[in-house]
């Protein structure tokens, strides 16, 4: 059962920011509620106010600037982010990975910056997003900030936000030349929560060599998990089967698993080097422009 709590619904994000000023100790942020909700009705979170989001439209948008790059609003949906042209031209991997999150209604309804926020290790986008260089812009009424994504998660469901910020923002930098992403997640059922996840970011020079790279684990420990040790094994090197082994192995190696009803840790740690080798070679293949 969920506890009484005070519904406020800004009609504005000024007006919002006010609000989590105000109410900042007893306050949650909503925005569809797609993961809130849930734990709610679970007792793992009681709140005695709820700040509803979900009509600023002026937190809903998707931009793109070749200086500064991609720009996503904090309400922006799934869905949006899955049709949109501008994104499947520019940062194709994120529409491919939405068409795998959740189910249609889902996507319809939840928000990136709600699942973003909500600090879960099996989240789809957060990987993703680190591999990609993003980062996420904060909002209080003292002012903003801006957070590289890959610092914004402090523990299991736990983020960097102090009690009177919520996320406004979704910033991206522009894809370098001769770069390519890739990102899969293992599950059992399709659009399910992986039980682990894999995204690489693979960037290389004219002669093939990796020039840059980031390898990013999700649902294997308690945040993200940048594997650079698996990324340093790649750095300077040309693609090769042993090579892409020994980044497997290295990220395997640096993930924090758990055993629990869906796999064990020791299943958990193949899949992830099975998934890093796939992820690092898709992506490298996919860096090297056709003749």
């Amino acid at each position: 059962m969920i506890h009484d709590f005070r519904y406020l619904k800004p009609g504005t994000l000024q007006e919002a920011l006010s609000m989590l000023a105000e109410w900042r100790d007893e306050c949650k942020i909503i925005c569809g509620g797609q993961s809130l909700l849930i734990v709610m009705r679970q007792g793992l979170v009681v709140t005695d106010t709820l700040v509803d989001i979900k009509g600023l439209n002026e937190l809903s948008y998707i931009t793109y600037d070749d200086g500064e790059g991609l720009r996503m609003g904090a309400t922006t949906t799934h869905r949006a982010v899955e049709k949109s042209g501008l994104l499947k031209e520019k940062y194709p991997i994120l529409v491919a990975v939405e068409k795998k999150l959740a189910s249609i209604q889902v996507r319809n309804w939840g928000s990136i910056a709600g699942n973003l926020a909500h600090g879960d290790s099996s989240g789809d986008l957060a990987p993703v997003l680190i591999a990609l260089g993003g980062k996420i812009k904060l909002g209080s009424v003292k002012g903003t900030r801006v957070v590289p994504l890959e610092e914004f998660y402090t523990g299991l469901f736990e983020t960097a936000l102090t009690k009177d910020e919520m996320v406004v923002e979704v910033q991206v930098p522009p894809v370098q030349p001769r770069t390519a992403v890739a990102y899969k997640k293992f599950n059992l059922i399709e659009s399910d929560q992986g039980i682990v996840g894999v995204a690489a970011a693979m960037t290389v020079d004219a002669s093939d060599t990796c020039k840059d790279v980031r390898i990013v684990l999700g649902n294997s420990g308690v945040t993200p998990i940048r594997a650079r040790s698996a990324e340093k094994v790649l750095l300077g090197r040309k693609s090769g089967d042993r090579l892409l082994e020994e980044a497997g192995e290295a990220a395997a190696g640096e993930a924090d698993p758990v055993s629990d009803i869906h796999a064990s840790e020791e299943y958990r740690r193949h899949l992830i080097r099975v998934l890093t080798e796939r992820m690092v070679r898709q992506a490298w293949e996919k860096a090297i422009p056709l003749e």
